[in-house]
């Protein structure tokens, strides 16, 4: 980040807003013992299931130990505070600019403060841009669908459903009421409870964080993340809700499912692979990213290359945060 304003902070949290694809998680006064975590399945179906709702209340570390074997889950704790061999300083302007958005986002009346640097802005802004923005996001759907349709890493049946979760979101992004200044205000008050429930003051506390620590602070921002979506009409919790699995094959210890769920009022479905271990299903996909990138950290590239962040990483990281 090189501006100083915070204002363009809380925009970037807007529109991480609009780029997320997964109401605050409601918390009874007297809620039940949750129970506990195993790792994987009993059935494709279970493991499917389970990942989901452990993804809907933002239990992070519940979700890694669900979703790999014991020893793998194991190794990613291990590995969470490893040095990163193609991790980059951060700059003093990049450090400076976290230090000054936190603090603004965590001061006294905060959210007054950041609203009333917010209205006359989304003022300009509507008169600006109220026309332009339905095409504006129309052309980056269209970009975004080019390169999906380019991917070399994607299956066509990959590519297919990601452009049908394009699709549906890119309709939803420009009807939402982004200018709107009640939700506006309601948004940035997420946006300040948050930070301070984040509690970071600096970007090295980032790359310092193990992996439990890194997991509540994952958990605060989804969780937060969650809350302002469904201001401007995008309820993760009812599309994880909408989650049901289908098994379409399983033999031999694999096995193929099918999940179907719903997205803004329109049914969508992807496919994924199951494989089972010491009698727990596992996603095949992410028990691989997982291992791979544990190799990948053991035999670091060569000396002047660089490696492409991991699935893992991509999943598990913010990005730049390193740890």
């Amino acid at each position: 980040m090189r501006r100083s304003s915070v204002f363009y902070a809380v925009g970037a949290f807007v529109a991480l807003l609009v780029l997320a694809t997964i109401a605050a998680l409601l918390i009874n006064a007297h809620p039940r013992p949750s129970p506990p975590v195993v790792a994987g399945g009993d059935t494709p179906e279970a493991s499917v299931q389970q990942s989901a709702a452990l993804v809907k209340a933002g239990d992070f570390a519940g979700f890694w130990k669900h979703a790999l074997p014991p020893a793998d889950y194991d190794t990613l704790r291990a590995d969470w505070t490893r040095p990163r061999p193609d991790e980059h300083p951060i700059s003093p302007e990049d450090r400076a600019e976290f230090i000054r958005n936190m603090q603004q986002l965590t001061e006294p009346d905060a959210e007054n403060k950041l609203y009333a640097l917010a209205k006359p802005r989304l003022i300009q802004l509507q008169q600006q841009y109220h026309d332009q923005l339905p095409v504006m996001i129309g052309i980056a759907q269209a970009i975004a669908a080019t390169g999906v349709a380019q991917s070399k890493e994607l299956t066509n049946t990959q590519k297919q459903q990601v452009t049908e979760v394009i699709n549906v979101l890119a309709p939803w992004a420009q009807q939402a009421p982004w200018f709107d200044q009640g939700k506006a205000r309601q948004a940035i008050a997420i946006a300040v409870d948050t930070a301070r429930k984040l509690d970071l003051k600096t970007p090295e506390q980032l790359r310092a964080m193990d992996f439990d620590t890194a997991m509540r602070k994952y958990s605060a921002g989804f969780l937060g993340i969650k809350q302002a979506l469904a201001i401007y009409g995008l309820s993760i919790d009812a599309t994880l809700d909408s989650v049901k699995v289908t098994t379409l094959e399983n033999r031999n210890g694999h096995a193929h499912v099918r999940i179907d769920y719903v997205l803004l009022g329109k049914p969508l479905s992807t496919e994924s692979d199951l494989i089972l271990q010491d009698g727990r299903w596992y996603s095949a996909d992410m028990l691989q990213n997982v291992r791979d990138a544990h190799a990948r950290l053991l035999a670091p590239p060569p000396a002047g290359s660089s490696a492409p962040p991991s699935s893992l990483q991509a999943l598990s990281r913010p990005a730049g945060a390193g740890h």
